[in-house]
């Protein structure tokens, strides 16, 4: 049965962030009575509501780096009545997790972005329509986007902007950025937005001339773009045999290196007088989505933040996971600690 019935328990309420491609998500996690879920970001709910929804037997484990997330919780979990266990951790850690609970699992679902409730929260720093301080962080740890901002050299920032906001003005903003914060720090959400749109030249644009250097300080700062490989990564660990990946990106950069995660995957590697062993490894995931799946008009009419959404869905093969580094599916930047270090 799929989530949109709502007939079997914890299918009552709805979640202030609404989920984007929910019910062809737990279609495609092909959610059955007994089966053990993930929600990999667990946010206010909506992928572990419609998981519970499916089947009046299967299980979910929720994981949120956001602790406010998993507070947020609450009422869900007591709905759930044991059917639903909440972790803070990020999801790079999923076999940690899973190792607690000795088991292996049927389905992981990756629903990326930032949420509508953490957008909302001017003290969180992350968006530029309520001021508020410049921190960006989803959890409790790691420099703010204000230390990126005030440690960082014009050119890593213009990297950076460039980048994951690809944003094409990202030199003339860095510039600007270096040029103001000689004069005082940089520390509010309202100030950063208005040093960018001085620096972006005037012209009619449906976003704001700040929103794709906000973006790309949110990846920076949480690291989004590794733990997402990692988290992949993770998966393919954790998922049982025929258990099922769904992954949902908004970002180019999310969505190429899940592509690119599971075409690697979906593939044996390529023979190499160095690695002979590796001519015989087997795909450990087969692609059930070729193309991509997307929103419908209906749901990006009742829903604009849809627009950009894509889902790609796998299922696991019975081959043993692999070794291979994954960090060449990520763009080369600084890192974090090397900025914080002064030596980027």
């Amino acid at each position: 049965m799929n989530a949109g019935s709502g007939s079997h328990a914890v299918a009552g309420g709805l979640a202030r962030h609404v989920p984007v491609l929910v019910r062809r998500a737990v279609d495609w996690l092909n959610v059955r009575d007994g089966g053990l879920y993930v929600d990999a970001t667990f946010g206010t709910g909506g992928f572990s509501r419609a998981i519970l929804s499916a089947a009046p037997g299967a299980r979910v484990i929720g994981v949120d780096r956001d602790h406010r997330a998993i507070a947020g919780g609450a009422a869900l979990l007591a709905e759930a009545s044991g059917r639903l266990e909440l972790v803070e951790h990020r999801f790079s850690g999923l076999q940690a997790i899973l190792a607690r609970e000795d088991a292996t699992v049927d389905g992981v679902v990756f629903d990326l972005g930032v949420s509508s409730m953490q957008l909302d929260q001017a003290e969180r720093g992350f968006s530029f329509r309520l001021d508020g301080p410049l921190d960006m962080r989803m959890g409790r740890e790691g420099p703010s986007a204000a230390e990126i901002v005030a440690r960082a050299g014009e050119r890593d920032l213009a990297a950076i902007i460039f980048t994951l906001g690809e944003e094409r003005h990202s030199r003339a903003i860095a510039r600007a950025i270096v040029r103001a914060r000689a004069e005082r720090p940089i520390e509010s959400t309202a100030m950063l937005a208005e040093i960018v749109a001085r620096a972006v030249p005037a012209r009619p644009a449906p976003i704001h001339p700040a929103t794709r250097t906000f973006q790309a300080l949110r990846i920076f700062v949480n690291d989004e773009l590794a733990e997402l490989a990692h988290g992949l990564a993770a998966a393919e660990r954790v998922l049982k045999p025929s258990g099922r990946l769904v992954v949902i990106a908004f970002h180019s950069l999310e969505d190429r290196i899940v592509k690119n995660f599971l075409s690697l995957r979906g593939r044996a590697p390529a023979a190499s007088r160095h690695r002979p062993e590796a001519i015989a490894a087997a795909p450990t995931f087969r692609i059930l989505t070729k193309r991509p799946e997307t929103p419908d008009e209906a749901e990006t009419a009742a829903n604009p933040r849809a627009r950009s959404a894509k889902l790609r869905a796998a299922e696991r093969t019975d081959a043993a996971a692999r070794d291979t580094p994954i960090d060449d599916l990520l763009p080369r930047l600084p890192s974090l600690a090397a900025i914080m270090r002064g030596c980027a």
